[in-house]
């Protein structure tokens, strides 16, 4: 089945929640998934668990996540 969204928000409706465990993949400046981060710090979920290979730089979104005051 393939879906496709207008937007990252869009996508994670519905799924993301409080104190969840998310991967995510990147590796340096390569493939950082920035539109989901952007959309889960929109949605404002936290106490996340994030496993992720892509938070080495000081570009890198995944790394907003924890100056914005989330739980990791």
């Amino acid at each position: 089945m393939m879906k496709l969204y207008d937007n990252a928000g869009h996508a994670l409706a519905g799924l993301l929640f409080d104190g969840m465990f998310i991967c995510a993949g990147g590796f340096g400046l390569c493939g950082i998934p920035e539109r989901l981060i952007d959309a889960i710090l929109d949605a404002g979920t936290k106490d996340l668990t994030i496993a992720s290979n892509g938070v080495s730089s000081k570009t890198d979104r995944s790394r907003q996540l924890i100056f914005e005051g989330k739980d990791l």
